[in-house]
């Protein structure tokens, strides 16, 4: 190359390269003390390691600051953006003053990594991911209100980890994760999604989908226009205008109790097609499913059909269950040839016309096709059988692992059999599930059948793109053609420490694939926006609720699978360390599960409205202050009162929806009122039971605790029952006083198992490994916290919030009209007890709990308030009858771990309701006597539950309590040892207090028997 030519050549390389000359003379010193600045910022709110400043570039007048990827963890906002640059500004020699400042990670300037929906300028320029069409796949008819601002029309594909798999190295099926205080993770998870994180999407109007099972129930009942396997089951059909006719091409058939291999239920029978009709003189044409139930209780209904060229998009179905009627229109354009959940109804065992799904041929528009295939009811128990493949077995890979090579595992030539997993389908891994909802094994098994493991988490993300294949989201794949809008991993991490140090919240998503871009042109730095924005909402209200010192740990852009694959703004959450003692005294909590999905739920509900250029509401909280009041000789009034948001604004209530369940029937579809006040008729001799959930445009909150009424056919008079039994919590545990404090910690589930949400789909078993010194060798041997599996495969009863009407039943049975009110309506004088000449104060598990670690927020769940105590003590002093049934009657004012007793409280007890603490956990066969007194109509044998079993909350605890004056008597002894069971005091008033809860006995028979005793007592 001659000199003239190098000269040309070096001026067109200067003229395209950044200037860095005078940038390359930036002090050493100067970017350390900006990386120190930068890094103080940062653990304002993030945990973080250093941060560099690693190069420095003059882009024509603008100076920039490349910063590791460390600063790209700090959650950046326009405030603290506008003082890092002035600090930074600060910082820097006078000669760098002339440049404009940009301080670059992650590929992007600090500004740009303001999430869209945060930033007070919206750039219009950028392209957002807004997929969705005008009919969702599933739109609930049925709903007295549709949200606006919330997330009508959206999908959102979401995972709760994962699961139960087979393992052909160890030719055994087994859980992915290790079993640690109390749980495994692949169950764990399950308990925010499937209870909390699920409704609050679906209270919002989003149609939420998944991988894996979300009915907890192990039954399941397939009908199908093919037969009915092992069940007497109908499908039929009635033609009006328009003939049913055998459809062209695969449809579903259920063959076989299990299958193997790559068998596709969706690939072994036939479908039906029907033409539509439009108008109201035209004669519908239907198609129903009857099934024969096994046993009373709540099922999830889900349905399938073809999607054809011209599908209909609103076809109507109708669910018959025992609250009612429910109707949803389905766009059969999309979603065909799998299982499409409705929701879950209460069915009565059995099988009746009062229990089926009706499939219509009405439409908006005539002319198109509607199609009908099975009707699955029930979650089930797993029904996928594996043995290792013909092909070997392949050694696990990490999901971060995207390079590593496959090894193939050598096995012995054994003729292994082909093994079900035994366990109900909810705890099993996606990868099953997607096999027995037609899913193709291309999307569920990677590794054609060698390693299931591998296939599970790689499955996940091939299953988005499958559900979005064929729409704008992924038009050039094949798939279900549903627009989704975004996808969520639901994850809990390992790590632990020998102290409180909480390990914490981390956010993953992955940008460098697919050109950075979604199909659409939208960037994929919205995945960070979204990781941001639900990352920020979780730990903002975990510290703001119940732990100050919540770690906030990075959000990283790497390379995990769920977060790689997937065409859609995409999320790996790892929310805290199943592994850490400190963590999961939270994380077992129902409290912080509830917070912590309403925070997720809140960060998605922002991240989607900001795409669809919306402004977002957030869904109400529940309603409290509850009461039902006569107000005529037939007719009843229930009150209640809103509860705000302290951390989020639009959350307020602006109607309200009351639904109503009559004697042993279900809820029905509610109806939605303006003000927080509800008027009906009260039918006679049945127990009537309300429930009220708030709503506004955002939509619809979690539903109020279950207030009931019963009027009695010649009453004997009126109870007041008052549900004071309100509490939800982690199990009880402890760690060892200083120096022991780094030896010996863990849960105690034999003195207090703490109380689950309605039910725990995710307890396994007692902790047995207590020593914290003892470190995870294997998922058989994980050390500090290893526990039992015994209970893993089962359902827990929790706090249903549903005792007013247990206890109503036995009442009303006894002759007596009663109506019920929460505690907090007694203690702020909405309701007299005065008023009432018996009073039932029902006290469940009710006892003093802290939350986590403790001492940061004021205990919850007293047994007895100040409040409480003052109405009860004004009561009893007008002559009043009050029965009052708990687990920690006495113990809660003696003898409460965390709280130091109170002289006032035990002076209460004992000078007003005449009782006195003798001990806690006094007796464990749950079983009670009857004994001699001078109250002859307190009788009988009677037996509690005491084991954790589906039906009742365990009472593990219950209080041996004595008299504490010569008028009050022992009534009941505990039958394996004789302590006293129940005090009953006749004076100037009286009194029957338990030891433990009378919800929690056995039978109906065995509850009317002993109300009927109390009330003649009382009488």
């Amino acid at each position: 190359m001659n000199v003239r030519l190098h000269f040309l050549f070096t001026l067109l390389t200067a003229s395209l390269i950044p200037q860095t000359g005078g940038a390359q003379e930036l002090p050493t010193d100067v970017r350390q003390e900006i990386g120190k600045f930068l890094d103080a910022t940062a653990r304002k709110e993030v945990s973080v390691g250093r941060i560099r400043i690693d190069s420095v570039a003059i882009e024509e007048n603008t100076l920039q600051l490349f910063a590791n990827m460390n600063c790209a963890y700090i959650p950046f906002r326009k405030d603290n953006v506008t003082e890092i640059y002035q600090g930074v500004q600060a910082l820097l020699p006078a000669e760098f003053s002339k440049y404009n400042l940009q301080i670059r990670t992650n590929k992007r300037s600090i500004e740009e990594l303001i999430p869209q929906a945060l930033r007070s300028k919206k750039d219009k320029k950028a392209k957002t991911f807004n997929p969705a069409g005008t009919k969702p796949l599933v739109t609930a008819l049925s709903t007295p209100y549709t949200p606006t601002n919330g997330l009508k029309n959206r999908h959102i594909a979401l995972w709760q980890s994962h699961g139960f798999y087979y393992e052909p190295k160890l030719t055994r099926w087994e859980w992915q994760r290790a079993r640690i205080f109390q749980t495994v993770e692949d169950l764990y998870t399950q308990s925010y999604v499937l209870p909390f994180l699920v409704p609050m999407l679906e209270n919002a109007g989003a149609n939420v989908l998944m991988p894996r099972e979300r009915d907890s129930q192990i039954a399941e009942v397939v009908v199908d226009n093919d037969g009915c396997l092992h069940s007497r089951s109908v499908y039929t059909e009635k033609i009006g205008d328009k003939n049913w006719m055998q459809g062209t091409g695969e449809g579903f058939a259920h063959l076989r109790d299990q299958y193997i291999n790559f068998e596709n239920p969706f690939r072994e029978g036939t479908f039906r097609t029907v033409e539509t009709v439009k108008g109201k003189k035209e004669k519908e044409s239907t198609a129903e499913w009857i099934p024969e139930l096994p046993s009373t209780g709540q099922y999830a209904v889900y349905v399938s059909y073809k999607s054809l060229p011209n599908s209909t998009d609103d076809a109507l179905y109708t669910v018959y269950h025992k609250g009612g009627v429910s109707q949803f229109k389905v766009n059969q354009q999309m979603g065909g040839g799998t299982w499409i959940y409705l929701g879950t109804f209460g069915f009565d065992a059995g099988k009746s016309n009062a229990g089926k799904v009706v499939l219509s041929n009405r439409s908006e528009k005539a002319g198109r096709i509607v199609t009908a295939d099975a009707v699955k009811i029930g979650g089930g128990m797993g029904n996928m059988a594996r043995r290792i493949s013909d092909a070997g077995a392949t050694e696990n890979i990490k999901s971060s692992d995207g390079n590593a090579a496959i090894v193939h595992k050598e096995m012995p030539k054994i003729d292994y059999p082909y093994e079900i997993s035994g366990y109900p389908r909810f705890c099993e891994a996606a990868r099953y599930w997607l096999q027995w909802a037609g899913i193709p094994d291309s999307v569920y098994s990677d590794s054609q059948g060698k390693n299931d493991y591998t296939d599970d988490y790689k499955c996940r993300g091939i299953w988005v793109n499958y559900l979005a294949g064929g729409s704008t989201v992924n038009p050039t794949e094949q798939g279900l053609n549903i627009p989704v809008d975004m996808a969520f991993a639901f994850h809990s991490d390992a790590g632990t420490t020998l102290n409180d140090s909480i390990i914490g919240t981390l956010g993953i998503y992955y940008t460098n694939v697919y050109n950075e871009e979604y199909a659409n042109g939208a960037s994929r730095y919205l995945a960070h926006d979204m990781t941001d924005l639900i990352q920020s909402n979780i730990v903002r209200y975990i510290r703001s609720l119940y732990e100050p010192d919540w770690t906030r740990r990075g959000m990283w852009n790497q390379s995990y699978y769920e977060a790689r694959v997937p065409r859609v703004p995409t999320m790996l959450l790892e929310l805290l360390s199943h592994q850490n003692f400190a963590d999961m005294r939270y994380g077992l909590d129902p409290r912080f599960r509830f917070t912590v999905s309403r925070a997720i739920y809140k960060g998605m509900l922002q991240f989607i409205c900001s795409q669809y250029h919306m402004d977002y509401i957030v869904q109400p909280l529940p309603v409290d202050n509850m009461a039902l009041k006569m107000v005529g000789e037939n007719e009843i009034e229930l009150t209640w009162q809103p509860v705000a948001d302290p951390l989020e604004p639009t959350a307020n209530a602006e109607k309200y929806v009351v639904y109503t369940r009559i004697g042993d029937g279900d809820f029905d579809n509610g109806v939605l009122v303006d003000k927080n006040t509800y008027r009906t008729a009260l039918p006679a001799g049945m127990v009537c039971s309300y429930k009220v959930t708030a709503v506004n445009k955002g939509g619809e909150s979690f539903p109020s605790e279950i207030l009931s009424a019963g009027r009695a056919f010649n009453e004997k008079g009126t109870v007041l029952i008052v549900n004071g039994f309100d509490r939800i919590s982690a199990p009880a545990d402890f760690v060892a006083p200083v120096p022991g404090d780094t030896l010996l910690a863990g849960f105690l589930d034999d003195l207090d198992h703490g109380v689950p949400y309605l039910k725990d789909i995710s307890y396994i078993g007692k902790m047995k490994e207590y020593r914290r010194s003892i470190p995870w060798m294997d998922d058989d041997a994980s050390g500090f916290g290893d526990s039992y599996g015994n209970y893993e495969d089962k359902v827990i009863a929790g706090n249903t919030f549903d005792y007013p009407a247990i206890h109503g039943a036995a009442i009303l049975k006894a002759g007596y009209s009663f109506i019920s009110c929460s505690d907090e309506s007694v203690e702020n004088k909405t309701m007299n007890l005065n008023d009432y000449k018996y009073v039932d104060l029902i006290l469940g598990k009710e006892c003093q709990t802290k939350m986590g670690r403790g001492g940061v927020k004021p205990l919850e769940f007293k047994t007895f308030s100040q409040p409480m105590q003052e109405a009860i003590t004004a009561y009893c002093g007008q002559g009043g009858n009050i029965f009052v049934s708990g687990a920690y009657v006495g113990t809660d004012l003696w003898d409460n771990r965390l709280a130091p007793a109170q002289e006032s409280d035990k002076k209460f007890a004992t000078e007003v309701l005449k009782y006195k603490w003798r001990v806690g956990q006094a007796a464990t066969e749950g079983k009670v006597k009857c004994v001699a007194s001078p109250f002859p109509a307190l009788s009988g044998n009677y037996t509690y539950h005491n084991e954790l079993n589906a039906d009742s909350y365990v009472v593990e605890s219950p209080d041996a309590i004595e008299p504490a004056t010569k008028d009050a008597y022992t009534i009941m002894r505990y039958s394996e040892n004789n302590l006293s069971a129940g005090v009953a005091y006749k004076g100037d008033y009286k009194t029957c207090i338990l030891g433990f809860p009378f919800e929690a006995l056995r039978t109906a028979s065995e509850r009317e028997a002993l109300m009927r005793a109390i009330l003649t007592f009382f009488n």
